[in-house]
């Protein structure tokens, strides 16, 4: 992203001078923070994760916004470029599309709205925090961090709306049903609407007595439209910062080996830069105490476990986003129709600064135009039709359900689950799978934000405008959002799969999990007796393929039956199902697989589109499963491009592990047995200022094998398009036991301070690889026990009148 000049400078600087205390901060002594009350104490532990000790939570929240920009400034930087459409001013030229993007989804010109409408109690609790980043920019120069040079950037000011700009790109990154409806689309453009639903996506929640399936049964309205030939749209397959998934699960006392429940979090999302996204801390002040991460830019905590309290989540994926197919008014293109009825679009003018080093100051400005209609933002050009030009435009629940409250600061000091979920009922723009547990025994499942009810029950493709009527007939009632209160089986947990039944009376989304995640936990929750912490922390690195274990069956037969594939086969008859680092059968397993699928599909579709579609893993995998067991769709596996003969699925999945012999004999050699997982599965950090090329390595955290997959609990997501390399994982893991008084069994992904060379930068790493326990301190008693050095934070003093 940056000169290799500045970093070959750096190095050699480095190299011969040492790395030893560089880009390090003030941690002991006294410092003065404007604003706060009374004197806050900021304790660290070995890990370097801050415990802040305060008289008020509003003079925590300050020293919280001051803690973590002394930690975590410059990724805190990042996020708020990249939530504003201001990425250019970093990257220049090939940031422009992603910042056009931005800003025509409009995080930022929301997030000022939203910030207008805030109670006096959510607009003090995030005033406070920002407040507290703005005494370190303006305090903290000799010690920022060093990335900010070699960015040739500098810190700016923040205000309310930067860290709600924050809060709206963590709900677009949640809200991934957009790529379903772009790849529905376009199967519906190339293989006709009928042939399209026979591939659509298949949703199971293994939890209903009828096991409710869901599948796209119609497409109402799709209407024709080549959103293939717009680069603006096909940028949305691209999108993803944050890629959240998770598992979470709570199980009450009757299964707690503690006698109080046991709650556990593992949230997925992009972990390979480092620090990592979370950045975990403690407050503790006469009324409360809590340890927890929190998202750097942002204000509060939302997993956490409290005095009183545990709460964790997991992305819902509800669908909370529409796509619709206008049309221009063809007398008059600054207008769009609904019906005969022809309305001007909306027009609002943005500027864009680009880095350019042809430019005078380094920098060239770009006026930008954003189009939006009745329902949203016009995110596509111009679509050529057969009759009329068409454009999308994009309609975001979060957009319209603002609310003065934002649920995540009166959650924060929830005593009980029922006061939790009073405040989960006012995250409105956030789509969560929410686990809460409380001392008193209690325990509960509750999703959040607000999702549509939709006039033609569905929303896998697009919707046609045609009239001026609205097909959101209102959002689903708080009350009719799912969810569970002290269920009789003792526990209650989530895998981003279908949890809805098939009595539930609206259409809730088309993109889920596949169920197998959550079959796996189901499977352990449900092994006789109480489970320990220790179970837990296992559970989530449990590696166990449930998809394998339908699939493996069947392709033994299938490829013992050929002397090509005969050895393959026997590997896989060989293997115990579990992703681990050792297996050869989990290569040859994944390999033969995601070749199989490939065979299948891209013959019909062409390579182009058979790419698009496998790469959003959610579309297919259920589907595609079904048409490998049973005889359903069997036309699929027929070879289109071979006129001679009818191939059967036999034939293509023979064809696939030859296929794969090849490509793995290429990478790891011709001897199967050293066709470990971990030889191709591995786990890259990086630093956000150096992700490639020279000096990657120097100023990352290293390339480590990794165990799991896209279909374990143990969670290394992987590109289809660029196997094996995780690019999602668990971004922290947590066992929080409620009747352990003294600690949290807690990691995260690399560390706590972002900043190369920070001992704390990359710490964490070989626990979060290898399994190994680490823990937040909870009790007065352990965290004086763990520290390892005292900042004071001083109110600033009233200078004498003259």
């Amino acid at each position: 992203m940056y000169s290799i000049t500045r970093y070959t400078l750096l190095l050699c600087l480095l190299l011969s001078a040492g790395c030893a205390g560089l880009n390090r901060y003030q941690t002991d002594g006294t410092l003065v923070l404007k604003g706060i009350d009374a004197p806050v104490k900021v304790v660290r532990d070995e890990k370097g994760m801050a415990y802040i000790h305060a008289d008020t939570l509003d003079d925590a929240m300050r020293a919280l916004g001051y803690v973590t920009a002394q930690d975590r400034l410059f990724q805190m930087t990042q996020t708020r470029l990249f939530a504003e459409g201001r990425i250019c001013e970093l990257a220049g030229e090939k940031a422009r599309a992603l910042d056009i993007r931005h800003r025509t989804i409009g995080f930022h010109r929301q997030a000022i709205k939203h910030s207008r409408i805030l109670d006096e109690k959510t607009r003090v609790f995030f005033q406070n925090y920002v407040d507290g980043i703005n005494a370190y920019i303006q305090t903290g120069e000799g010690s920022f961090p060093l990335e900010f040079k070699l960015a040739g950037i500098s810190p700016e000011p923040w205000t309310i709306n930067d860290a709600l700009a924050i809060y709206y790109l963590m709900s677009w990154d949640m809200s991934a049903n957009l790529k379903t409806e772009v790849v529905a689309q376009m199967l519906v453009e190339k293989l006709g609407e009928t042939k399209a639903r026979e591939i659509f996506p298949l949703n199971i929640n293994p939890d209903d007595e009828g096991l409710s399936i869901r599948s796209a049964s119609r497409t109402p309205g799709a209407t024709a439209v080549d959103v293939a030939a717009d680069s603006k749209t096909m940028e949305f397959l691209k999108d993803g910062a944050l890629e959240v998934g998770s598992n979470n699960w709570v199980v009450g006392p009757a299964m707690s080996s503690g006698g109080k429940p046991v709650l556990c979090d593992d949230p997925h999302m992009k972990t390979g830069i480092l620090p990592g996204p979370f950045y975990p801390v403690g407050i503790v002040t006469p009324d409360f105490r809590v340890v927890g991460v929190a998202v750097p830019g942002l204000a509060g905590l939302p997993i956490f476990r409290s005095d009183h309290i545990a709460v964790g989540l997991a992305n819902a994926y509800i669908d909370i986003q529409d796509l619709y197919v206008e049309t221009i008014d063809p007398t008059d293109a600054d207008h769009f129709l609904e019906g005969t009825v022809s309305i001007p679009f909306t027009v609002i003018e943005e500027e864009i600064r680009i880095k350019d080093g042809k430019a005078e100051d380094g920098f060239r400005n770009e006026r930008v135009k954003i189009r939006l209609t009745k329902r949203g933002p016009v995110v596509s050009d111009v679509i050529k039709g057969l009759e009329s030009d068409k454009v999308l435009s994009l309609r975001w629940a979060a957009y319209e359900t603002m609310t003065p409250t934002i649920g995540f600061v009166p959650l924060l000091t929830a005593p009980t689950v029922d006061s939790a979920v009073s405040a989960i009922e006012k995250i409105n723009t956030i789509s969560f799978n929410f686990v809460i547990a409380d001392t008193q025994g209690n325990i509960g499942w509750q999703v959040s934000g607000r999702l549509p009810i939709r006039s033609n029950g569905d929303g896998t493709v697009p919707y046609p405008v045609t009239d001026g009527r609205d097909n959101w007939r209102g959002f689903v009632p708080f009350e009719q959002m799912p969810h569970a209160y002290n269920p009789d089986k003792g526990w209650v947990g989530t895998c981003n799969h279908h949890t809805v039944t098939q009595g539930y009376p609206y259409y809730y989304s088309s993109h889920q999990s596949p169920s197998y995640r959550y079959r796996r936990l189901k499977g352990l929750m449900n092994t006789p007796g109480e489970k320990t912490v220790d179970d837990h922390w296992r559970y989530q690195r449990d590696t166990r393929n449930l998809m394998a274990e339908k699939l493996v069956p069947y392709m033994v037969a299938v490829l013992a039956a050929s002397p090509q594939t005969l050895d393959l086969a026997e590997i896989l008859d060989q293997w115990d199902l579990h992703d681990d680092i050792d297996a050869v059968g989990a290569t040859v397993f994944h390999t033969i697989y995601e070749r199989f699928a490939w065979l299948t599909f891209s013959d019909e579709l062409r390579d182009d589109l058979a790419a698009k579609m496998l790469k959003v893993w959610y579309f297919w995998q259920e589907r595609f499963q079904q048409m490998v067991l049973t005889d359903h769709l069997g036309q699929w596996f027929d070879d289109t491009t071979s006129d001679e003969t009818v191939e059967e699925k036999r034939d293509i999945l023979i064809r696939a592990a030859m296929d794969a012999r090849v490509k793995l004999s290429e990478s790891l050699g011709r001897n199967p047995g050293r066709w470990h997982w971990g030889k191709v599965h591995r786990h890259t950090f990086v630093s956000p200022i150096r992700r490639n090329g020279f000096g990657k390595g120097f100023l990352g955290g290293g390339t480590q094998p990794a165990a799991g997959s896209v279909e374990v609990l143990y969670r290394g997501l992987y590109e289809y398009d660029d196997p094996y390399s995780v690019s999602v994982s668990a971004a922290l893991r947590m066992v929080a036991d409620l009747s352990d008084e003294d600690k949290v069994l807690a990691v995260v992904s690399g560390g706590v301070a972002g900043r190369i060379f920070h001992p704390h930068a990359t710490d964490q790493i070989e626990a979060f690889m290898n399994g190994e326990k680490m823990y937040w301190w909870f009790s007065d008693r352990e965290i004086a026990k763990h520290t390892r050095s005292v900042l004071t934070l001083t109110p600033e003093t009233t200078p004498p009148l003259n």
